[in-house]
């Protein structure tokens, strides 16, 4: 039986499961396994992803506790999901910097519906991390890096199986996430070439007065590929 993109994506999401490998004090973020997250998931990818078409992959670290780590859709916080996509929900409405970004470049990408129908954005580990309340990044501490390094090759590979094409994919971060998905992608041969993009929430905490020209950016190099 075939599956449309979006079948295939929550199949994905279903499944993932870091197992207990995660060091002393460190969380998991995986809203795929609430319900009510995951049927906010069914409605997205119903929406944008009802169809075979192959995608580009985007990638960034992991989902943070505002955006994606609630609602399942990367770079995505509730209250973007409600307002421009159009699906309610009862989660707190709080906004988060990278998906401010992210959806700027959306629509000066053309809208959700023709952006989705060429690229999918996830993470290198699509799973996120927090300790002591914040956000953290899977390449923080080494001995979170390590841990979970099975657990994204393993995801890595099953996101390629997705009707994603193999070659290039983008990355989100021009410092440590580029290096490791270079070093990762050396061992898998996943990808024929990796595009670096600086990262949103570097653009809008530290480059503000810049963001059209990072949105230039963006699209130049989204675009080189289509």
């Amino acid at each position: 039986m075939r599956m449309t993109f979006g079948e295939k994506v929550l199949g994905f999401y279903s499944e993932l499961n870091l197992g207990d490998v995660l060091p002393e004090g460190v969380e998991i973020l995986n809203p795929y396994q609430d319900p009510i997250a995951f049927g906010v998931c069914k409605s997205f990818y119903g929406k944008f992803y009802n169809d075979e078409l192959k995608r580009f992959l985007i990638l960034g670290i992991n989902p943070g506790r505002y955006g994606a780590g609630i609602t399942g859709i990367p770079f995505t916080d509730p209250i973007k999901l409600e307002t421009i996509f159009g699906i309610p929900n009862s989660f707190p409405k709080k906004g988060e910097l990278s998906a401010d970004f992210i959806h700027q470049m959306i629509t000066v990408f053309g809208g959700p519906q023709i952006f989705f129908s060429k690229f999918f954005i996830n993470s290198v580990s699509p799973l996120g991390f927090i300790q002591a309340g914040k956000n953290l990044n899977y390449y923080d501490t080494p001995i979170l890096e390590t841990a979970v390094e099975p657990f994204i090759r393993s995801s890595m590979k099953k996101l390629c199986s997705l009707n994603i094409d193999p070659s290039v994919v983008f990355c989100l971060g021009e410092g440590a996430n580029y290096k490791y998905l270079q070093k990762l992608n050396g061992k898998e041969k996943l990808f024929d070439r990796i595009i670096a993009l600086a990262h949103p929430r570097f653009i809008m905490q530290y480059r503000r007065k810049r963001v059209n020209d990072y949105l230039d950016d963006y699209l130049q190099k989204l675009n080189s590929v289509l």
